[in-house]
């Protein structure tokens, strides 16, 4: 229901400390919505207006008009890339998936090598799936949750909102603020303004995020014109994400253990306007580049971070992903119930990780536009949990009329060439007046570019 998006689009734009007014610049046409207990399409549509809203707001009192197709905004929140001649991998490995424990249900996220591992250590190194089917069934939900996240693994207990709500670390989520913020010192910032075609060329922006929340938030900034450099560590992989989000940006490797790979980041980040980061916490610091460090080699630098489960409470740090948050969260639980379904029902598209995305970016024009007024950088920090109580904060949504199927006029005009051959790429879902969203590399292999400003 469009009031809904207007209400996430509302509440994402006071978070970022924007005018809630201004969501009267939007515009949302279409109609329909995915399936699902919670209002996922109306979460797309105001996660995207919020963050589209936040370019038109660099222009001031010139601010164009933002429309968002609903439609569009719910297929990009799945897959935007339309392959001509060859096929994406299968986005989960053979592990990876929900299971039936004495008690309940438990999903193991194995898509890593190392993930995968220590979820095999702990249930005794079983050779096929069928296998972790019978040594899954053995245990008790939360003792085998807590024992492979304690080996390096991710897991996630299926638990019901009630039961979320009790639990310290829902607790914790539900009095976390929807995005953090903490100032800069002044500085001296580099000058700077926003094109009317291109709003965000000129800005570099430092992607040193994995899989999809942080590299949504890139690839938005890239379509709006930011020279986005994505550093990957040797041997890291994502081979079914890589092609939906490497768009627009260029990708290198460096790793941040070697001495000489180290002075080329430091350069790198000393002449970056932004920073997006979704490591662990703790886990820039251990390598030498904790907050203080990244303000001293940037002293003007938007420093913006996320993670899975909060930033406060016991589970702060906690390895996890999308689909385990919609576990642990009772998203699952309640798709269960309102499908009446016998086995978790998570939400329909990785929202959580999505809605993040676009929420990061905003996170990222806000504090652009308050650099630009104020000459200082800022600090902001988002969580896929926190975007979880956002979503189920809404009543769990009635019937609506399903999308309409894709079409052939619902895909971008052009031939992308990526690494991996020809695509077609959806329509973007959303229009800022005067300042199409397009981009001006094609997604290509991690580590295919070199380590350097263009």
């Amino acid at each position: 229901m469009t009031e809904t998006a207007f209400r996430f689009a509302t509440a994402i734009r006071t978070a970022l400390g924007g005018d809630a007014a201004a969501a009267g610049r939007l515009r949302i046409r279409g109609a329909g919505a995915l399936p699902s207990a919670f209002p996922v399409t109306d979460l797309a549509t105001g996660a995207i207006g919020a963050a589209a809203l936040a370019v038109a707001d660099l222009f001031g009192a010139e601010a164009p008009q933002v429309t968002v197709d609903r439609r569009l905004a719910s297929f990009w929140f799945g897959s935007s890339i339309r392959p001509r001649g060859w096929a994406l991998p299968p986005a989960w490995d053979p592990v990876a998936g929900d299971y039936r424990t004495r008690d309940g249900w438990i999903r193991l996220h194995t898509n890593a090598p190392h993930h995968r591992a220590a979820a095999l250590r702990v249930l005794g190194q079983p050779s096929d799936r069928a296998g972790v089917v019978q040594a899954v069934a053995a245990w008790m939900a939360g003792a085998l949750e807590t024992a492979i996240v304690d080996a390096g693994g991710c897991a996630a207990q299926m638990r019901s909102m009630a039961e979320w709500a009790a639990h310290p670390q829902g607790r914790a989520v539900a009095a976390e603020p929807l995005v953090h913020w903490a100032a800069a010192p002044p500085a001296d910032t580099p000058p700077w303004s926003p094109r009317p075609d291109r709003p965000l060329a000129g800005l570099r922006v430092l992607d040193l995020t994995r899989v999809l929340a942080g590299p949504v938030a890139g690839r938005f900034l890239a379509g709006y014109g930011a020279e986005v450099l994505r550093i990957d560590p040797p041997g890291w992989e994502e081979p079914s994400i890589v092609p939906e989000m490497t768009l627009g940006k260029s990708c290198a490797r460096l790793d941040l253990r070697d001495p000489k790979d180290r002075r080329v980041f430091e350069a790198l980040l000393a002449r970056a306007d932004i920073l997006l980061h979704g490591y662990r916490p703790g886990a820039l610091d251990r390598l030498g580049y904790g907050a203080d460090a990244r303000r001293a080699i940037a002293p003007a630098l938007i420093d913006v971070s996320l993670c899975a489960y909060g930033w406060t409470g016991p589970w702060a740090g906690r390895r996890g992903f999308d689909s385990l948050v919609q576990m642990s969260s009772g998203i699952a639980e309640a798709g269960m119930g309102w499908k009446g379904a016998d086995t978790p029902t998570p939400l329909p598209v990785q929202a959580l990780d999505h809605a993040t995305g676009y929420i990061l970016a905003g996170a990222v024009l806000a504090a652009l536009a308050r650099r630009r007024a104020e000459g200082r950088g800022a600090t902001a920090r988002v969580s896929l949990a926190r975007t979880a109580a956002l979503l189920t904060g809404e009543a769990v949504a009635q019937a609506e009329v399903a999308l309409a199927d894709e079409a052939a006029d619902d895909l971008a005009p052009g031939i992308e060439r990526t690494s991996w051959g020809e695509a077609r790429r959806l329509r973007p879902p959303v229009e800022i007046a005067g300042a199409p969203m397009t981009w001006d590399l094609p997604a290509t292999e991690l580590g295919s570019a070199k380590a350097s400003w263009r």
